[in-house]
């Protein structure tokens, strides 16, 4: 054999063993991490429905063409139907009890909870104040700022509203907010309970109402869509707290049930990028006194890895709630995110929880049928809930320079890209409806 004839032989060799995977590719379907193919999803939230969140912020992103998702009181909003109260005995009853039966682990949740609706100016403080105790674990600390409160009630220490509590900070009523759920913004409109308890040491019964019907509050005046998510007040991860929203919202921000997921809240010092698992939701909550070169890193460190999905908390805008932030800030920031758009997937807490749920629980069945490559796309959850598009990726023939990828009457039209796998395209199809099929453009 001659050198030039061992080399051709080698390089045919090389073309075959190159062409061979790239022919066996054709119709195989993946259906990608993020949407659209992008790094890194990113959700903006805010907690409470204070009033600069929609005079400042909202129009911020709306001009930016980003959606957010509102967790907001729904009894502080003007026109609701379901307002804070106590679930259970007259108040006067059990302040007269706490003379004489001592508060123990069997009316602990029940006093714990009353005290937050006593009818005096300082009494819900103890409330909050013994709620983080709880969390904390502090039980003694917890049951000793009940104690107090009571009996500095019996004293007359403290002085009785005049007028029912009123969230000053959140100015703003339910016509307004179906104004901004009807506009193609997308945003979300979120439960963050009728009157912020602290549900660790509320008792079942109030629990359950300031779940349930801060959800009928929504579906009665903003639809279905905004009855997905839910953020128990205060961050809380108590168990039993858990239990019983999960049973009431399919999602919560504070936790949730997959395995696959890692959840570090806004407290959590952990490397994002240190985690394993397929998705690590990591929650940061700007303060007044974070800087945007730190807010900017976390957006930096999330487009370097492929699984963390950023969950951004803010609070007060503009000098008006918790840890304000200012308006200039926030643009800014958001500007920083808007130019980093072609690898960012801003999106709703509930759509990117629908979309990650969605895959993990998908299933792709692709075949090639004679011109036509045809995609099936199931999953196990409930269709009616989740019907969020996903982003697939499939590769087609080398001679298709352009593809129509047809679902039921939509039809995309799509120039071909190519990576070591081969041709591809990626597209949107929406699961467990008619399968894709996908045929060679006209160009």
């Amino acid at each position: 054999m001659t050198g030039k004839t061992f080399f051709i032989l080698v390089l045919l060799v090389s073309v075959v063993s190159w062409a061979q995977p790239e022919q066996e590719n054709i119709g195989r379907t993946e259906i990608l991490k993020w949407q659209y193919g992008k790094a890194t999803a990113i959700s903006i939230t805010y907690d409470g429905g204070t009033i600069n969140q929609f005079r400042v912020a909202l129009p911020i992103m709306n001009d930016l063409g980003f959606p957010a998702t509102f967790f907001i009181v729904t009894g502080d909003i003007t026109g609701s139907q379901y307002k804070g109260k106590f679930i259970g005995r007259p108040v006067e009853e059990i302040i007269r009890e706490t003379v004489t039966v001592p508060l123990n682990e069997d009316n602990f949740f029940e006093r714990a909870t009353a005290v937050r609706f006593l009818g005096y100016e300082d009494t819900p403080a103890h409330h909050t104040r013994a709620g983080d105790f709880f969390e904390l674990g502090k039980f003694g600390e917890a049951y000793s700022e009940i104690d107090a409160a009571y009996m500095k009630v019996r004293r007359g220490e403290y002085k009785p509203l005049k007028e029912p509590y009123d969230n000053e900070t959140v100015d703003v009523s339910w016509v307004e907010l179906k104004k901004i759920a009807a506009q193609e913004q997308g945003h979300e409109f979120a439960s963050h309970s009728i009157s912020h308890l602290q549900f660790a040491i509320c008792d079942d019964a109030n629990m359950k109402y300031e779940l349930e019907k801060s959800k009928e509050e929504l579906l009665n005046q903003l639809g279905p869509q905004h009855t997905f998510s839910h953020e128990c007040p205060y961050g809380s991860e108590n168990k039993r707290v858990m239990r019983y929203a999960l049973a009431t919202y399919p999602a919560l921000r504070n936790r949730m049930p997959e395995a696959f997921l890692e959840e570090l809240n806004r407290w959590n010092k952990m490397d994002p990028g240190a985690s394993a698992k397929e998705y690590v939701q990591w929650q940061r909550g700007p303060r007044t006194n974070t800087s945007l070169e730190q807010m900017i890193s976390w957006v930096d460190t999330s487009l370097a890895h492929d699984n963390i999905w950023l969950l951004l908390v803010f609070h007060g805008i503009d000098g008006i709630g918790y840890q304000p932030k200012t308006g200039k800030e926030i643009k800014d920031y958001f500007t920083y995110m808007k130019s980093k758009e072609d690898k960012i997937w801003v999106a709703t807490f509930q759509d990117v929880t629908k979309y990650i749920r969605e895959r993990m629980n998908g299933k792709i069945n692709s075949s090639k049928q004679g011109a036509i490559i045809k995609v099936e796309l199931t999953h196990t959850l409930d269709p009616e809930l989740y019907d969020l598009p996903l982003t697939l990726k499939t590769y087609v023939p080398s001679e298709w320079r352009s593809v129509r990828v047809k679902q039921g009457v939509t039809i995309q039209h799509l120039r071909v890209s190519s990576d070591e796998g081969g041709p591809f395209v990626l597209y949107q199809a929406v699961p467990n409806v008619k399968p894709v099929e996908l045929l060679k453009g006209d160009t």
